[in-house]
């Protein structure tokens, strides 16, 4: 979760919502991803696609079986879809996600009984480290938000 962590900061780095994925088979790393859809103008540019993506290129499979998936953010309903479809075994998130969480905070699709691919999903990991990463990033562009609407408009 730790790598998670510091791809959530690539994505700060670049004015995205810090979140970041990182995609393992057998304790190796094969791809990892962070938040983009505002840079690349792709509403599909989560962290966890953009793993996706990555390791499905590195292994020559759309289906990645055997694999675990580390995200700092419960994911949403189109990318817990990605991963369903995509065969991962696991799961691991850190912080909930109250406003689209697709793994129990507003739905659960990995338990969705007539599916016919199971993740385990394992939430919590790091929580507090990721949710703080969230937190800070969004005090910092509301403090920049609030600078702007001070500053005095000149008379021209």
């Amino acid at each position: 979760m730790r790598q998670a962590i510091d791809q959530a900061h690539n994505a700060w780095a670049l004015g995205e919502v810090p979140v970041g994925a990182v995609l393992v088979r057998d304790g190796v790393v094969i791809a990892t991803g962070f938040n983009q859809p505002i840079g690349t103008h792709d509403p599909t540019a989560h962290a966890e696609i953009m793993a996706l993506r990555a390791a499905a290129t590195v292994l020559g499979n759309y289906r990645l079986p055997g694999c675990e998936l580390y995200v700092t953010l419960e994911p949403c309903a189109m990318c817990a879809g990605a991963m369903l479809h995509a065969r991962l075994a696991r799961v691991v998130y850190g912080a909930p996600d109250p406003k689209t969480g697709a793994c129990g905070s507003v739905v659960n699709l990995f338990e969705a009984g007539k599916l016919n691919h199971h993740t385990e999903i394992v939430g919590g990991v790091l929580a507090d480290d990721c949710a703080n990463l969230l937190r800070e990033f969004f005090a910092e562009r509301r403090g920049a938000a609030q600078k702007q609407s001070e500053q005095p408009i000149s008379a021209g």
